[in-house]
């Protein structure tokens, strides 16, 4: 009997073994780096000054949209400005707009375009809040932000006092949303801190000379702001009546997502070195903040990290949004897996992203199937945030970027075999199909260094299909689901079709699409690798 049992288990784990044998590994992904054939010619100036002020370590927002309206994605920069001026005293310091030209060549249009901007910028929000058909943009940055509309011939117009916009806090990121759902586009402003060029703390080892980046724990945390869009070209603060505006944080960055189905989109901040917040959408026209007892407050070890960048996204394949976050080395980067019913559970390690990741310091990223399998990989753009950490801690300033496969629930470092080889101090991070070849490629911002444009040329990815919808849309084809957003990472911006890898299926089934306004629309028998715009009604 014994030996039967023996041998049943051997047959068991045969049959197991063969079968993992022939399921097919993921398909490989690959990045070529093209900047500069592409004509991407910007760097990152973040006035770096000896008395190191918070916000040079901070700056590097992109944002991604078709601004001219002829289908090909265009990329927007932030920039800083001279310290302690706060003005961009010379071209250096413009934010910079490339006009995509097609075949992997970018124009720099700022001048043209009216977007050279002012102030020192940390992060931009692209998404068409007037319903013209045309993306807009928002600037955020310290003591100074700033909307633009687009005009449509090329130009954009700066219309943030008449638009009701606020300045005189530094504001980092920020996000577009119709938390009402009236049809309307509403922004979500991020604030990191009460700050001032006239801040002078001495932080580091003195005795050495050796003086660093203050801690964030000497800072003081600001609320952020929610901005009703009232459909005349306006927008009313209404962060009092929201009940956001007692949530003070370190915020950094922003991310929406309905986590709970009830069709209400809710929003998630990073704050760093502080409990995050969670801000469920009661449906009236207020929030609740529940980061603690759904769990998304803090990593399991109990300690808050430095929290910097966010994703709000299905990676598991059940139908429901999980949050990603970048932090420092040591620190992993806390994946929250969403359960159901409200609650979350701390996935970092289960998702072998803990391991993958602990030694790493990351700031922008996304969550995006860059091989067209069927499962959302994870790109993010690394660095610490003390340029003299070496000094100090086991690790390292500046770092290559890294790609984390999705092995149907699972991430693996692939970052060496994809191509991502420059050591830089990476800040944001954006992501489009730029050349309409159905994968999904990367731009990446660093201090003082030019920027990156990261071809996807992976060399067997599967069929695809992008969907233009309107922000809050919530998509399902197959086990994948997504919903449409155009925020991104850290303080970013992809104004762009959603994009779904399909793997095999040159025929999609079935495409399900729940629009903001409750309409619901089923697609059937859908050729891949094309992009569709379905409607509502």
């Amino acid at each position: 009997m014994k030996r039967r049992s023996v041998l049943l288990v051997s047959a068991a784990l045969a049959v197991l073994a063969l079968a993992a044998a022939t399921v097919p590994a993921p398909p490989a992904i690959r990045f070529q780096e093209v900047s500069g054939p592409a004509g991407l010619s910007f760097t990152l100036e973040n006035c770096p000054t000896a008395s190191k002020h918070m916000i040079e370590t901070m700056p590097g927002g992109i944002a991604i949209l078709d601004y001219d309206g002829d289908g090909r994605p265009d990329i927007y920069f932030t920039n800083g400005a001279e310290i302690p001026s706060l003005e961009k005293s010379s071209p250096r310091y413009w934010n910079r707009l490339f006009r995509n030209e097609g075949n992997w060549h970018f124009r720099d249009v700022t001048e043209s375009a009216g977007v050279a901007g002012a102030g020192y910028s940390m992060g931009a929000a692209a998404a068409d809040y007037d319903n013209d058909g045309r993306p807009d943009l928002f600037v955020a940055g310290v003591n100074r932000n700033t909307l633009y509309h687009n005009l449509g011939n090329g130009k954009f117009e700066d219309v943030t006092e008449k638009a009701g916009i606020r300045s005189g806090e530094w504001a980092v990121a920020a996000g577009w949303f119709d938390f009402d759902r009236d049809g309307k586009l509403d922004l979500w402003v991020v604030h990191y801190a009460k700050w001032s060029t006239a801040y002078d703390r001495y932080c580091g080892d003195a005795s050495r000379g050796i003086r660093i980046y203050c801690h964030p724990k000497y800072f003081e945390g600001l609320a952020s702001t929610l901005y009703r869009n009232r459909g005349d070209g306006t927008f009313e603060d209404v962060s009092g009546r929201a009940g956001i505006a007692k949530y003070a944080g370190r915020g950094m960055s922003v991310a929406f997502a309905d986590y709970d189905r009830d069709g209400w989109p809710d929003v998630f901040v990073t704050n760093d070195n502080m409990p995050n917040f969670l801000f469920h959408n009661l449906g009236n026209g207020r929030f609740e903040e529940v980061a603690l007892a759904a769990g998304t407050a803090l990593p399991d070890a109990g300690k808050p990290v430095a929290s910097m960048g966010t994703e709000f996204k299905d990676y598991d394949n059940d139908g429901l949004p999980d949050i990603f976050v970048t932090a420092l080395a040591g620190e992993t980067f806390p994946v929250f897996r969403n359960l159901g019913k409200g609650l979350f559970a701390d996935a970092t390690y289960g998702s072998k992203l803990g391991a993958a990741a602990v030694r790493h310091s990351g700031w922008g990223l996304g969550l995006f199937d860059f091989n067209n399998d069927g499962w959302k990989d994870l790109f993010t753009a690394n660095s610490h945030v003390n340029d003299r950490v070496e000094l100090f801690e086991p690790a390292v300033y500046r770092e290559k970027d890294s790609v984390f496969l999705n092995a149907g629930g699972t991430f693996r470092d692939v970052s060496g075999e994809a191509g991502l080889t420059l050591v830089r101090a990476h800040r944001g991070a954006a992501f489009a199909d730029f050349d309409g070849d159905g994968r999904i490629d990367a731009v990446t911002s660093s201090l003082g260094e030019p920027a990156e444009l990261w071809r996807n040329v992976s060399p067997a990815a599967g069929h695809w299909i992008a969907l233009k919808l309107p922000i809050g849309t919530q998509v399902k084809i197959g086990v994948q689901y997504a919903e449409m957003t155009t925020a991104v990472g850290y303080a970013s911006s992809a104004s762009t079709p959603l994009h779904f890898g399909v793997g095999a299926q040159s025929i999609i089934p079935k495409i399900e699409i729940r629009f903001p306004d409750g309409a619901i629309k089923t697609l059937t028998n859908v050729k891949a690798d094309q992009v569709l715009s379905p409607t509502g009604h």
